[in-house]
Formats: structure tokens, C-alpha cells, sequence
């Protein structure tokens, strides 16, 4: 029930990324930028010299500066470590009991650590809306669109996005700044959020929309 070893794969090309069903555009004065599960135990298992590590935490990185250019909210997910029996619940049977309590596993990657006004919450289940309070700071700030990047493509990423479009929250699942078990499992994750919930985009696009510059045309 551990993680399992992940083998280096490339980032989607621009031409294999799904086609939108929507047409949202995202706007710096109603997002927020959520960086999602972004800790040592999480990325453990990946060469952090080679895609999709390598080129997905720059990616973050510059999301995160034209974020706090433009005034837009950054909010970071993060579990804990030592979850009990009840803390974990049915998380313990697809992965057992999950990190220690210590810094190798807990801490945020470094270089990406929340910084100035940057809100750290702490996480109890694949989306990062459930049993925390992140709809309520949204909604406090007048927020009503997520741009999602982080691990896992397929699971916290997905579901949080998911969630969020239950919430009549437009998510916004950036390609190129998600990392999942593998190249079949990121692909399936950008596509059912593109068919279901989300609009996918690549960094350079929500780069553009960021700082006010017309995106690049695409999908």
C-alpha cells in the first residue's frame, strides 16, 4: 500500500492535451492559485533531475511569482504526519498510514515553501476542499476560480478539481504543473478534467492570462 516507484516520463506535448468543453477564462481578480500536496513524501519517489518533476516545480515556481505580482491568492495544501486510525479513515485502506511526523516527509519541496502572506492548510482527504476551509476563504475574498497544480494528477488534483466544480467554482488544472504515478495516468487525469469538470491549460497560458497578455491559441 506504499507508494509505488515512478519511473521518469515526459510532460504532454501542447498537441496531446484535451480539448476543452469550456471556454473560461481566468481572470487575476477572481483566482486563486492552489499548490496541492507539494511535500518530500509525496515527491520521494520521483528522479528529481527528470521530467515530470524537473520541469513541473519551475513551473510552480513561476506560477506562484506572477500570482504574487498580480495580487492573486496562493494557497497550499499539505497533509500531516501521524495521522491516527480515525484522522486517516478509508485512506488506510489504499495506502496505509501514510507519512511520519518528520520533516522528510512533511515539509513543502524546497524552493516552493509558502511565503508572505501564502495560507498553508492541512489536508485530510484527496480534494483539498474537504474538511478544510478553503470554500470559506474563497468566498471571503470574492474568489471563484482555482488554478490547480501539484501531486497527484489523477487523485488530489483531479478530485479537488472535481470539487471545486461542484462548488460552482471554475478549476483550472494546469498540464504542465501537475506530476502523477505515470504518462497514462497524467493523460487520463488532464482529460476527464477537460470532458468533465475543469478547463486544462498549459503554464504559459495561465503565465499570460496573469499578467494581462492575450494567451497563445491552442486547445
Amino acid at each position: 500500500m506504499a507508494l509505488p516507484t515512478i519511473a521518469p516520463y515526459p510532460l504532454p506535448a501542447d498537441e496531446e492535451l484535451p480539448r476543452n468543453r469550456v471556454d473560461w477564462t481566468l481572470d487575476p481578480e477572481r483566482a486563486v492559485l492552489l499548490v496541492h500536496d507539494m511535500q518530500r513524501y509525496f515527491l520521494s519517489p520521483y528522479r528529481h533531475d527528470r521530467e515530470p518533476v524537473s520541469r513541473m516545480r519551475g513551473n510552480i515556481a513561476d506560477l506562484r511569482r506572477a500570482c504574487h505580482r498580480a495580487g492573486v491568492p496562493v494557497v497550499y495544501t499539505a497533509k500531516p504526519g501521524d495521522m491516527t486510525p480515525e484522522q486517516r479513515g478509508l485512506e488506510n485502506d489504499f495506502w496505509g498510514p501514510g507519512m511520519k511526523a518528520v520533516a522528510e516527509h512533511t515539509a513543502i519541496d524546497p524552493g516552493l515553501e509558502p511565503e508572505g502572506a501564502d495560507v498553508l492548510l492541512t489536508k485530510w482527504r484527496y480534494s483539498a476542499f474537504a474538511q478544510t476551509d478553503l470554500a470559506e476563504r474563497m468566498a471571503a475574498q470574492g474568489r471563484d476560480q482555482i488554478v490547480v497544480t501539484g501531486l497527484y494528477a489523477h487523485i488530489g488534483c483531479q478530485l479537488t478539481a472535481a470539487d471545486a466544480f461542484m462548488r460552482d467554482i471554475q478549476p483550472f488544472l494546469v498540464a504542465d504543473a501537475v506530476a502523477d504515478f505515470s504518462a497514462d495516468h497524467h493523460r487520463s487525469a488532464l482529460h476527464y478534467a477537460a470532458g468533465r469538470c475543469a478547463s486544462v491549460l498549459r503554464t504559459s497560458d495561465a503565465l499570460s492570462a496573469l499578467s494581462g497578455a492575450p494567451a497563445r491559441a491552442g486547445n
